[in-house]
């Protein structure tokens, strides 16, 4: 059989997966084949809960299985061992066929099993923080302590929270794509740190963006002529969101933050991944006013709509 045929039954069985888990079920790159499911052991009180995220190759399902990745910070040691064979052993008895639901159903069983097994009082967080496996080369020459004072934020805690602020306009940048990672950064014109809450808060309502394997943000915050507040969030991928505030001091941004969105696509990127986040960053920074230098401050552009 030929690549169509792999295509075709690739398709078919998106469109089944969508119809069978609805809003669960994200596209993260259609183009790349990149897809994402969020996973709970109940539907009623879930107590454990990942995301799934897969990558179909050209000769799935004839030739090979999809890639995979399971995002969530609890799952460890042996317990990512035995799911993780889990799903190869599902692929063995199940080679040539459609993989993703039985994926799935196998990923529920275990959560369900463990959640027998190993109650807890409080659910887990919708929002799982993942490590790429990427972090070997991330401290190269980069020093955090150059930064100052930082917060580094925690707004994970507050998310099931409502904010008592209310959100400021978000923009949405373009994306980049390099080697089945994709890249979005977002911004937000902010004066108080409470609307960084009320920012991821609403980031995070987009299914797309929650299933984000990194969501790694900045911000700086100048109160009159008061010091500035600033803070970062490196969501899983070291060093991250201290470059993007580094970059935000260089280019002397103030009220402000910036989230770059990553979509971990299965190939290591290496140092390359933090130019990327660093150029999403100052690209809508640039692009929205946010430059400061010695003759002239500027500020957020009046008219730019969220897209």
């Amino acid at each position: 059989m030929s690549l169509d045929d792999n295509i075709s039954r690739q398709a078919d069985e998106i469109e089944a997966l969508t119809a069978i888990y609805g809003d669960e079920w994200c596209v993260i790159d259609s183009v790349s084949r990149i897809y994402c499911i969020r996973i709970a052991d109940s539907l009623d009180d879930p107590k454990w809960k990942l995301s799934l995220q897969v990558v179909l190759p050209d000769d799935y399902p004839l030739l090979s299985p999809p890639q995979f990745q399971i995002n969530a910070t609890w799952l460890r040691g042996n317990e990512r061992t035995a799911l993780e064979n889990k799903l190869s052993q599902i692929y063995c008895d199940n080679m040539g066929e459609d993989l993703i639901f039985m994926w799935v159903e196998g990923v529920r069983e275990f959560l369900q099993d463990k959640s027998d097994k190993d109650p807890i009082s409080d659910s887990v967080s919708d929002r799982m923080v993942v490590q790429t496996t990427e972090e070997d080369d991330a401290d190269d020459d980069f020093d955090p302590s150059s930064l100052g004072d930082v917060t580094f934020v925690a707004y994970q805690a507050d998310l099931n929270n409502r904010c008592s602020v209310p959100c400021p306009e978000i923009i949405h940048g373009s994306t980049l794509s390099d080697r089945r990672s994709t890249f979005q950064p977002h911004l937000a014109s902010v004066t108080d740190k409470l609307q960084i809450t009320a920012v991821m808060q609403k980031l995070l309502e987009n299914k797309k963006i929650a299933n984000a394997t990194h969501n790694m943000l900045a911000y700086r915050i100048m109160t009159g002529s008061g010091p500035v507040y600033q803070g970062c969030d490196d969501d899983g991928e070291t060093h991250a969101g201290s470059r993007m505030l580094h970059l935000l001091q260089i280019m002397n941004a103030e009220n402000v933050m910036v989230v770059v969105s990553r979509w971990y696509g299965g190939i290591h990127l290496g140092p390359d991944r933090f130019k990327h986040i660093n150029n999403c960053t100052r690209q809508i920074l640039e692009e929205n006013g946010f430059q400061r230098d010695k003759e002239e401050k500027k500020g957020p552009r009046s008219g730019k709509k969220s897209r």
